[in-house]
């Protein structure tokens, strides 16, 4: 070591596949290599008691590594008897740890393959095929797999169901598919994506009964709150699987899907009146508030102010609760900011060449998102209050008690029954 340390004349001699630390990675290695086989054999390399042992060296073969310093050869110690397999170096393995956890990070970030391999060979002087590279990404195909049909629990007190688009590549066409995806709050306020599902064509409610019936096979028996858009039929959808979840519209969406058909000198005006609809503190003002709305501007943007009336029964169901759940459940934004990060990387991807393709990218980036999700969602547990306190007590709180979540797999009514109860007694 310190022969080689000496004959550096600058930093730059330390880095690089042919630099110093490259070459002392092979030598520790080599040297490791030998102790273990030490250990094995019982004795050390030119010991007597080694003599007419029956064990005994067998010189070495050269083994080719690839590292982050480079493509490195190893000499690997052998016995006479063939018993010695380094539990140092995997079996008939050439890359290290360490390159496979850089080409899923960078994968994950939305390189290409054929990136990735000249990433690798200019930072490192590793030349990695981008079919190795392929193989390497599918090692994690059963993670994806164990992750998508994992058990769920058995109640959610409130579910947010979206969809977002991809590009995917078929029959020599690329098409625009939905991603369906439903993110899941349990009765401790923690966040848990329930799965990716890739669709064909639109985004429609069949599919998503699909999506509610794979859920009931997993275990979940009831959840509490479904927030969605407007999709048609995606109340009948939810409630065919689940018929006693409440359904809540997404107001962020109607606003937008009203704003379509209003001027813009007339916007400011009209979304002031709007929101005296949706912000109401009871359904019996909002219904007033949305009489006047029809007063002031229904000859004019009678189209604007026509969802808001053949809606009124899934919008609404917000003032059943009190503000402090309000704010959870009257928008999607929850499942929207997940989708926005996904597609960060999505949209510079192209067309994906297979479903399997992209699903197995949205797994890698679904893992880099939620490391970040350790605390339960903001707001939570909703109380009368409308703030955030984790000793609140239970008569307050939708979220219930340890007990009670047990009783839900033999009970799922009789506890969705109390849940509901708790959701309205923080009203008092």
């Amino acid at each position: 070591m310190q022969k080689e340390l000496s004959q550096a004349q600058s930093l730059d001699d330390f880095f690089g596949k042919d630099g110093i630390f490259a070459r002392l990675f092979a030598r520790t290695i080599e040297t490791m290599l030998e102790a273990e086989l030490a250990g094995q054999l019982g004795y050390e390399r030119y010991a007597a008691e080694g003599r007419n042992s029956g064990k005994s060296r067998n010189g070495k073969r050269r083994r080719e590594l690839r590292t982050s310093a480079g493509d490195q050869t190893i000499l690997v110690p052998r016995d006479r008897n063939g018993e010695y397999q380094p539990l140092l170096l995997q079996k008939y393995g050439k890359n290290t740890n360490e390159i496979e956890r850089k080409v899923l990070a960078l994968y994950a970030k939305g390189v290409s393959t054929r990136d990735i391999e000249e990433t690798l060979q200019e930072l490192y002087g590793i030349e990695v095929s981008a079919a190795t590279i392929t193989a390497i990404t599918d090692k994690v195909w059963p993670q994806v797999e164990a992750w998508q049909n994992r058990p769920l629990a058995p109640v959610y007190a409130i579910v947010y169901l979206d969809a977002f688009f991809v590009k995917l590549r078929r029959q020599h066409r690329i098409e625009t598919v939905p991603v369906y995806n439903v993110l899941g709050v349990d009765l401790e306020g923690q966040r848990d994506v329930l799965g990716h599902w890739i669709g064909e064509g639109g985004e429609g409610a069949q599919f998503w009964l699909g999506v509610l019936t794979e859920m009931q096979s997993r275990g979940v028996q009831d959840i509490l709150i479904a927030s969605v858009d407007g999709l048609s039929g995606f109340k009948e959808a939810i409630q065919a699987i689940f018929p006693r979840a409440r359904v809540q519209r997404c107001i962020v969406h109607l606003v937008r899907q009203s704003l379509r058909y209003v001027t813009w000198k007339d916007q400011k005006a009209f979304v002031a009146d709007l929101k005296a609809v949706y912000q109401a503190p009871t359904l019996e003002a909002a219904a007033a508030k949305l009489e006047a709305l029809i007063a002031a501007w229904g000859d004019r943007y009678r189209m604007a102010i026509r969802p808001w009336k053949t809606a009124w029964d899934e919008w609404t169901t917000m003032f059943d609760f009190p503000n402090a759940i309000r704010r959870l459940i009257y928008t999607t934004n929850a499942i929207e900011g997940y989708h926005r990060q996904l597609r960060k990387v999505t949209k510079t991807k192209g067309a994906f060449p297979a479903p399997e393709a992209a699903r197995k990218l949205l797994f890698l980036l679904h893992q880099d998102i939620v490391k970040d999700w350790t605390r339960p969602l903001t707001g939570w547990p909703p109380t009368a209050g409308g703030t955030s306190s984790s000793t609140s007590s239970p008569s307050t709180s939708p979220t219930a008690s340890h007990s009670s979540v047990t009783v839900v797999q033999s009970e799922p009514d009789s506890l969705k029954t109390a849940q509901n109860c708790n959701f309205e007694k923080a009203a008092s």
